[in-house]
């Protein structure tokens, strides 16, 4: 598999970023590796939060949570989903499935990292393959957080809002990775933030993934990802630990998503369920401060 790895100058300097580099040599799944970034952040003996990342951010997102998150004595891990941020990016549009970034988060965040007894925190596509890590490895997790986030099967039509934004995403001719996470954002981002988006994608041949991903959401019955994901819900239909949603007020592509959680998994019972004002769909960059409190008070109440 070929792939390109964006030169580091690229991440000099950024705002609010001061975090080292980590690094994971996963197979992928062609007889050759891929390497993926993650941060590691605070005490490395604290309670494991795992925060992963979406389309087509990376763990710059998570930047205004994790000191948040360390000062209440927690591990932050925040990859950089393949394809995007300071991972490898596989340079055609065909390496990218949604079954190979399940299977590269996993080598990299359990086989690599080693990470267990953990708590994650997953946001657009964060969710959509954390959560078949959380239904597939359950005794890894002790916790789950959903924000503006769904696990699609393709049995029901998806909404017209994402609608767009997958034709968007295949029509556009310059995919503008920082105008579309501010866009995405219910207060704009200055542009140096924009900038810190765009980063990792020196030019378009670093953006197959970025341009991929959203084709990969199932969006009809026999999509090659509905089955696992069925199954994935089979166990989360089933999920009794502490599973809590956080989304925004102001994401129309994921609205309504906490309560299909919340009236699907025995784990939301009595749990304190929010939503977070004045965040968009990224309501990392939006809110970052406020949605870690909630899982740094929640985790602490568990």
């Amino acid at each position: 598999m070929k792939a390109k790895r964006t030169p580091d100058e690229r991440f000099a300097g950024l705002p609010d970023f001061p975090f080292e580099p980590h690094y994971a040599e996963v197979d992928d799944t062609e007889g050759g590796t891929l390497r993926v970034h993650y941060l590691d952040e605070g005490d490395r003996g604290g309670p494991v939060v795992l925060l992963i990342h979406g389309e087509p951010s990376w763990c710059y997102l998570y930047r205004k949570m994790i000191p948040v998150l360390t000062a209440s004595g927690l591990r932050c891990v925040a990859p950089d989903l393949v394809g995007f941020g300071r991972s490898d990016k596989p340079v055609e549009r065909t390496d990218y499935t949604y079954a190979r970034h399940v299977e590269w988060m996993r080598a990299a965040l359990f086989e690599a990292a080693g990470l267990d007894a953990i708590t994650f925190v997953g946001q657009d596509w964060g969710g959509l393959i954390g959560l078949r890590l959380v239904a597939e490895h359950p005794d890894r997790f002790e916790r789950v957080v959903t924000a503006n986030t769904f696990l699609p099967t393709g049995d029901r039509p998806p909404g017209e809002a994402f609608l767009r934004w997958q034709q968007f995403s295949q029509t556009v001719e310059d995919f503008a990775v920082g105008f579309i996470v501010s866009s995405g954002c219910h207060v704009t981002p200055s542009d140096a933030v924009a900038a810190a988006y765009d980063a990792p994608f020196p030019d378009d041949s670093y953006k197959a993934g970025a341009r991929q991903v959203p084709l990969l959401v199932p969006t009809s019955p026999d999509d090659p990802a509905s089955a696992a994901n069925r199954k994935a819900w089979d166990v989360l239909r089933g999920w009794k630990k502490p599973f809590l949603t956080a989304f925004s007020d102001e994401d129309a592509i994921t609205r309504g998503g906490d309560r299909v959680f919340q009236s699907e998994v025995p784990g939301c019972a009595g749990q304190p369920h929010t939503t977070i004002a004045g965040g968009g769909h990224f309501l990392q960059e939006d809110c970052g401060p406020e949605l870690a409190r909630v899982v740094a008070e929640w985790i602490a109440s568990t």
